[in-house]
Formats: structure tokens, C-alpha cells, sequence
């Protein structure tokens, strides 16, 4: 009797493994894949890492593929060939592509970002850091035309300091900034985190400043789309931007150290300490949005910004390629 009591206790076991891998697999089959190609892996993208970690996506029947792309021209690319539904980089991608005539442009349905995240690594310990500091010296700021070296610049205007008066270095790859620096090019280089971080540790630099406090607000990191494609998606992207609201909202309720908790498994090569001491960093600079919702005048900031540093010559209009699915 007893080995027929066990030989059932067993049976109803192997059920119920089954059962619970039969229901995981029809409760992920019911989501919806959306692959978003990202400009950088970066913990200034961290509301968008917590909203992955904490399943807030997944409560909106959303499965979440970050695919790397690094740079901007890049993101917007893979979204106009279809290899991706949304582009997460600067909105200013998806005006070059409006301006350059695409009938099914992008037009930006979330924000995260409300300035630059990049902090200014210098070869030497300068205290007290003042843009002027980079006077006479050759500075690694990112490719013509993308955010970095836009906000790079207009912080540079703010200071009323002449671009002539330094040497600004455009020929290098965003992603190869680090390791141009490393290698002896440059007296300052704007990176992210972690790499800031990665470059101070290891004793190739110090940071001594943030371009996006002395550049000012902008919607610096965006998610796009098709036109077509949010026309047709739109309930879904909802519940994207609903998932993403939630992530902004528990970075700006938390401490850095329960944030970095959420985030630790997407960045493996960063310690917990390190990221917490990056996420206090970005804190501090006042990086993220309170929700996804993009503002006519931080729109008008970034064109006008634009214009300015001649990438585009007049304002394109903001209900045209601003579609916010969060409402206020």
C-alpha cells in the first residue's frame, strides 16, 4: 500500500511540473515581442532596465528584445528596414529621416531622458572644473550631427566659449570614444556610464563634469516608431509607455541602491557599489522624466539646437513627429 501511496504521490508531481511549464509557456506565448534597438547599453537608460526587471512590461503583455546598436543613424536604420519595431536614441535621428522625405517616417511616442548623459573624463584631477578648463585642448565628442556632440556644443555656447578656441575630434566611432581615449588620443573624451566609470577606475581619466548640467533639457533618449506602425499598434505602445512610466516612477521613489539591485543583471561587468555610486551620479544631474510624456518646448530646444549648429534649418512641427501615448 505504501509503495502505491508514493507511486501516486510521485505521478501527481510529474503533473504538476507539467502543468506549470504547460501554463509559463501559454502565459509567454501570449506576449507580444517588441524588439527595440538600443544606441547604447547605458545606466542612464536604468527606468527602462527596471521596468524589464521588475516585469512591469510584462504585465502589459509586452516581452521585451534589446538589440545594440550603436549609433543613432544606426537605431533609426534598423527601424526604417523593419529588423526592429522601435528605435531607443535621440529624437533627433527621426528628423533627418522627416527631412529626408520618407513617407513612413519616425515619429517619437515615449521619452526617458531629459538631458545629456555623458560625464566629461579629463587626463588630469582638475578641481572646481569650468569649460573653459578645455581651452587650447582636443576634446572626443561623437560623430556631426548626433546628440552628444549637439549638447556638447550648445553647453559650449552657454559658457560663451568660441569652438575654435579647442580642438573637437568627430572622426572617431561613439563606441570606440573609450578605447581612443585609452590609447593616447585626446586631453578630454564625453562618455556613459558605466564606461565614465570604467576609464576613472582603471586610471586613464577623472570626471569632472556633466555635459547635460551645463547643456540643459532636451528629450535626449527617445523611443520611435513607423508611422504605419504605431497607427496600427497603438493600444500596445500604450501599455509600453505604461510600463516605462512605472520605470520612472520607481527611480524616482527609490534610493540608487535599490535601484541598482533592480538593474544588477544587465550589467554583469558592474559592481554593486560602482552602480550605485553611477545611479547617485545621474540622480544628481536630474537625468530622467518624471513620466514618458515629451513636452512641445523641450521639442522646440532640441531644434533649436539644431539649427544652431546648422544640422537643420528650420523648425519640423511637433504634433507631425511627437505622438505622446502617455497622457498626463
Amino acid at each position: 500500500m505504501k509503495k502505491i501511496i508514493i507511486s501516486l504521490i510521485g505521478i501527481c508531481l510529474v503533473l504538476l511540473v507539467f502543468a506549470v511549464t504547460y501554463f509559463k509557456y501559454q502565459n509567454d506565448s501570449d506576449l507580444t515581442t517588441i524588439r527595440i534597438a538600443e544606441v547604447t547599453h547605458s545606466i542612464f537608460y536604468a527606468p527602462m532596465y527596471v521596468a524589464i526587471e521588475k516585469g512591469f512590461f510584462e504585465e502589459e503583455g509586452i516581452e521585451i528584445e534589446l538589440i545594440l546598436t550603436p549609433g543613432a543613424d544606426r537605431v533609426a536604420a534598423a527601424v526604417l528596414s523593419n529588423d526592429v519595431e522601435v528605435g531607443f536614441a535621440g529624437p533627433e535621428s527621426a528628423i533627418y529621416v522627416y527631412n529626408g522625405g520618407e513617407e513612413d517616417y519616425l515619429v517619437t511616442f515615449a521619452g526617458l531622458t531629459k538631458r545629456d548623459g555623458q560625464f566629461i573624463v579629463s587626463r588630469s584631477d582638475i578641481k572646481n572644473f569650468e569649460l573653459k578648463d578645455m581651452v587650447g585642448k582636443t576634446v572626443l565628442a561623437g560623430r556631426v550631427g548626433g546628440m552628444p556632440l549637439l549638447n556638447f556644443q550648445n553647453a559650449l555656447r552657454n559658457a560663451d566659449i568660441n569652438e575654435r578656441d579647442l580642438t573637437i575630434n568627430t572622426s572617431i566611432e561613439f563606441a570606440a570614444l573609450a578605447g581612443a581615449f585609452i590609447g593616447n588620443n585626446g586631453d578630454f573624451v564625453n562618455l556613459f556610464e558605466p564606461l565614465a566609470t570604467k576609464l576613472e577606475k582603471e586610471g586613464f581619466g577623472f570626471i569632472v563634469g556633466s555635459v547635460g548640467q551645463l547643456s540643459g533639457e532636451v528629450p535626449y533618449t527617445c523611443f520611435y516608431a513607423r508611422k504605419s506602425f504605431i497607427e496600427n499598434n497603438e493600444d500596445l505602445l500604450i501599455g509600453f509607455n505604461n510600463a516605462i512610466a512605472r520605470g520612472l516612477k520607481f527611480v524616482e521613489e527609490n534610493n540608487a541602491e535599490e535601484i541598482a539591485n533592480a538593474i544588477l543583471s544587465q550589467f554583469p561587468d558592474t559592481s554593486l557599489n560602482d552602480l550605485i555610486t553611477i545611479i547617485n551620479r545621474y540622480k544628481e544631474a536630474d537625468s530622467w522624466l518624471q513620466n514618458p510624456f515629451i513636452t512641445e518646448e523641450s521639442f522646440k530646444n532640441l531644434q533649436d539646437i539644431m539649427i544652431d549648429a546648422k544640422q537643420i534649418t528650420t523648425h519640423v512641427p511637433f504634433k507631425t513627429l511627437i505622438n505622446n501615448l502617455y497622457k498626463k
